[in-house]
């Protein structure tokens, strides 16, 4: 997919969307400072006149993990003799420091060269009751030859946190905030990825690709998902896939001279059959020859065939797919979505973390909501706001030409940007039995099969994504909102900071127990739609010296 049309439709709609000045600047910052070689530098000090495009950041990203290192930590550590060793070898871009299971750090040399430098001079494990398999990833152990002379030189290191609060902390600062606008900020800023966590997960990529490209040279790991998206939060599983696509387009482009030349390659009957035997051979690798891989799972015979595992020395739980193409353009969906407009993500990180306190949704697969399912949800309710806070899908489309086209397995995943029609809308009373979500049209339309929630897959358009979740599931979801829209609804902000009692956006975490069904439908069945609007409304962040309060910048 071509990237002009996607930076074109972000100058758009950002330009119409979004408000302007420090307060519009501030938002989506990425996480706090990150150290940098001679000093410390905020991450978004400057602003850059135009927001990067899906693809021009990941390309940037990958790049940068592709000249990263990461290293276990010796136990005393002095942060000055560890920076001045490790620039013999190439001069540092960045680095942080983490805690897991010991310190590590990772290194983000300027050349590539650095780290060759550094494999170069590094030693096989002595391993007197194990024998070591020889793979020389960039996961490194430094230990100090003279740890007694040296226990005097120990400093504490800034340590970056890989970890949201609990929800139990986060009520407490909820609940010194002016408003519930600042209320949604406060979480935003508490839960979103940090640029060392972002960095972090590029790498787990950088490492997988390093294994894959054994058996396939010019091959690619690239994330999606949420540790793309915008909408990802600390501890949020990363989503991977082995990209071939480079390889196609390489191919493409050698075809001069008087000879048809290709390679010999094996041929097999489908395309899922060579995904499996590939997904397979790839598992193995990790679970015998990999570093710090663990619990290594291959489910192979799954709708989209994957490898899960663990990856401990990032601490991350990791799903690995192959060319998962239609899942990377619902990731750069979503990732526009989020940069046009900065209550998309504030109202998104708040719905999400209320569905997972009330049990609505979960990390294990069941019959309950999905992230991404409420996260469409909420889309579809923003583009019928009137006006739209976001375009629908079908109006986006009116400005991808004809280089812009993309197809991927029958359906159209060509870039778009435009607009809804200005016309009022509400979700109150939505027909759930007999209506489904449409991000498309941005329109309610007839269920086309019998399941209790019907969300059209943005791209898949015969793919209902929320197919699994069933009536109590359904029922229970609108049930927990009705009654967490009347609490909203109800709320003195006064009287509860007198009783000291949690109030608006913190009093609606807390989970209601065992509620009488009964009571809660007898709510007010308009009230929900209304105070979502309201909330909408108290975030057009017209004061940005309250936005940057509430995010504690």
């Amino acid at each position: 997919m071509a990237q002009r049309a996607g930076g074109r439709a972000l100058c758009l709609l950002r330009g119409r969307l979004l408000p302007s000045g420090p307060a519009a600047a501030r938002l989506g910052s990425s996480g706090p400072a990150l150290q940098r070689a001679g000093g410390t530098e905020e991450a978004d000090a400057e602003v850059s006149p135009r927001k990067k495009t899906f693809t021009e950041v990941q390309a940037e990203r990958l790049e940068q993990a592709d000249r990263s290192v990461l290293i276990k930590c010796p136990s005393k550590l002095n942060e000055k003799k560890l920076l001045q060793y490790l620039s013999s070898h190439g001069q540092i871009d960045s680095y942080f420091f983490f805690e897991n299971r010991g310190i590590h750090a990772l290194i983000e040399f300027s050349e590539k060269s650095s780290v060759a430098s550094l494999q170069a001079v590094t030693g096989i494990p002595r391993a007197a009751e194990h024998h070591v398999v020889p793979y020389k990833s960039r996961l490194f152990t430094f230990t100090l030859k003279n740890p007694g002379s040296q226990a005097a030189e120990e400093r504490p290191v800034n340590l970056s946190p890989q970890s949201h609060i609990p929800v139990n902390e986060l009520i407490p600062k909820l609940c010194h905030a002016d408003s519930i606008s600042s209320q949604m900020y406060i979480l935003l800023n508490e839960y979103q990825l940090t640029e060392e966590n972002i960095k972090l997960r590029y790498l787990a990529c950088s490492l997988v690709r390093d294994f894959a490209r054994a058996y396939f040279p010019d091959s690619t790991v690239k994330p999606f998902g949420s540790s793309v998206n915008t909408f990802g939060k600390l501890g949020c599983d990363v989503d991977m896939f082995l990209d071939f696509r480079d390889i196609q387009t390489h191919a493409t482009k050698m075809k001069k001279g008087p000879f048809e030349v290709e390679y010999q390659m094996k041929r097999l009957p489908s395309e899922r059959l060579a995904t499996q035997k590939i997904l397979s051979i790839i598992g193995d690798c990790l679970d015998n020859f990999g570093p710090g891989y663990s619990s290594v799972q291959k489910i192979l015979n799954a709708r989209c065939p994957l490898v899960k595992f663990s990856h401990q020395p990032t601490g991350f739980q990791c799903d690995l797919s192959v060319s998962n193409s239609i899942a990377i353009r619902c990731s750069e969906l979503l990732y526009i979505y989020g940069c046009l407009d900065p209550r998309v993500r504030a109202l998104v990180f708040s719905l999400r973390c209320w569905a997972r306190v009330h049990g609505l949704t979960n990390s294990v697969p069941g019959a309950w909501i999905t992230n991404f399912s409420l996260t469409m949800m909420i889309m579809f309710f923003l583009q019928r706001r009137s006006p739209p806070i976001i375009p629908t899908l079908d109006q986006l489309k009116e400005l991808a030409d004809e280089k812009d086209k993309h197809v991927i397995g029958g359906y159209d995943c060509s870039k778009r940007a435009g607009f809804v029609s200005d016309k009022p809308s509400t979700l109150e009373n939505f027909a759930f039995k007999v209506a489904s979500t449409n991000p498309n049209s941005g329109k309610e339309v007839n269920k086309p099969e019998s399941s209790p929630l019907y969300i059209w897959n943005p791209f898949e358009q015969d793919l209902n994504i929320s197919k699994n979740v069933n009536q109590p599931q359904l029922e229970k979801f609108v049930a927990v909102a009705r009654e967490s829209a009347w609490i909203l609804q109800k709320e003195d902000k006064t009287q509860h900071m007198i009783s000291k009692e949690p109030w608006g956006l913190a009093a609606v975490l807390i989970p209601f127990g065992k509620s009488n069904p009964n009571t809660m439908k007898s709510r007010t069945k308009g009230i929900g739609s209304e105070t979502i609007k309201s909330l909408l409304d108290s975030l057009k962040l017209s004061d940005a010296n309250n936005l940057q309060k509430a995010v504690g910048k």
